[in-house]
């Protein structure tokens, strides 16, 4: 099993795989291997899987996903042991002894990040290959090296510290997975790729904007126009963008028209990237003029009279 590890030597002397040792000790565990076929050494953990998949996983049960399996088995184990005996302490349930021992036990600080890291070439067109699937990842990665973390349920792709993608994993084979936000930048250079592009196909936007690029229509000044408030989610993100396309379309019905012809979205996300006005300043009592001066503007005349006298 290499996942835990990678070379066997005589006797019980292994190389443990670089990844288990992490969570070993993550969760301060010491491995300790058995002999090569010496099954009597590993007998007794091998029967507690067996009772423990006897005792939850009989009949067999089917679940949506990994995160509803683990709740279930996470409240099955607190019921049983809310009604078992504790195998020595028969007094107590196993509930109870658990409490009991709780104090001294040590505390653990998080999940362990479980993950197998590998690296990979990125194609022209920001696709990955791993594990006969294909992910695609962001613009900006295109043509370079990242590491791919693999987890049960999702891949996440990094490039230089930086994660450029964050798939659900799929374990069946040859097929390719999209995000078209992945996409956003070459399509601001090539907006034709709105209809045509395979990453764009049955993109299911936001409320708001689904709805403006349902009134744009089709057509390439109607792309042009949808991809100019498209490209906007670059600088000022996705939920900005799409909050001014909700206000944009609470404006009254007589302003649709206008609304097409000019670009509101952009204008709204430009009134809100402006800085705040500054703060008016208030004087000091100390420092408030006794007289103030007058506006007189015949003072001026007075003077160029005074001038052309001398």
């Amino acid at each position: 099993m290499k996942t835990a590890v990678t070379t066997v030597f005589t006797g019980k002397d292994r190389v443990f795989n670089r990844r288990f040792l992490v969570m070993a000790s993550h969760y301060m565990v010491e491995p300790t291997a058995c002999s090569p076929a010496a099954g009597w050494e590993k007998g007794q953990v091998e029967h507690q899987v067996q009772t423990a998949r006897g005792r939850f996983f009989q009949p067999r049960l089917r679940f949506t996903s990994l995160e509803e399996l683990n709740g279930w088995l996470e409240a099955e184990c607190r019921r049983w042991g809310e009604l078992r005996q504790h195998p020595e302490q028969k007094e107590l349930t196993v509930a109870q002894a658990l409490a009991a021992e709780r104090p001294a036990l040590q505390p653990m600080l998080g999940p362990f990040d479980g993950f197998h890291e590998s690296e990979h070439a990125v194609t022209g067109t920001c696709l990955i290959s791993f594990d006969r699937n294909r992910y695609s990842v962001m613009a900006k990665a295109g043509r370079r090296t990242v590491q791919v973390r693999a987890y049960a349920d999702r891949i996440v792709v990094r490039c230089e510290g930086e994660v450029v993608a964050d798939h659900r994993r799929f374990f069946g084979r040859d097929r390719t997975l999209y995000d078209p936000w992945h996409y956003l930048p070459v399509l601001a250079t090539k907006p034709g790729a709105l209809r045509n592009g395979a990453p764009f196909q049955d993109w299911e936007l936001p409320p708001g904007l689904a709805r403006l690029r349902r009134k744009l229509g089709a057509g390439d000044e109607a792309d042009r126009r949808f991809v100019r408030v498209l490209a906007a989610v670059l600088e000022d993100g996705l939920e900005p963008v799409e909050a001014a396309a909700r206000e944009a379309w609470s404006t009254r019905e007589s302003e649709a028209q206008l609304f097409l012809q000019t670009p509101a979205v952009l204008n709204i996300l430009a009134r809100r990237r402006e800085p705040p006005r500054p703060l008016s300043i208030v004087t000091p009592d100390d420092l408030a003029l006794r007289h103030p001066p007058l506006a007189d503007c015949d003072r001026y005349d007075s003077l160029r009279g005074l001038h052309a006298a001398a």
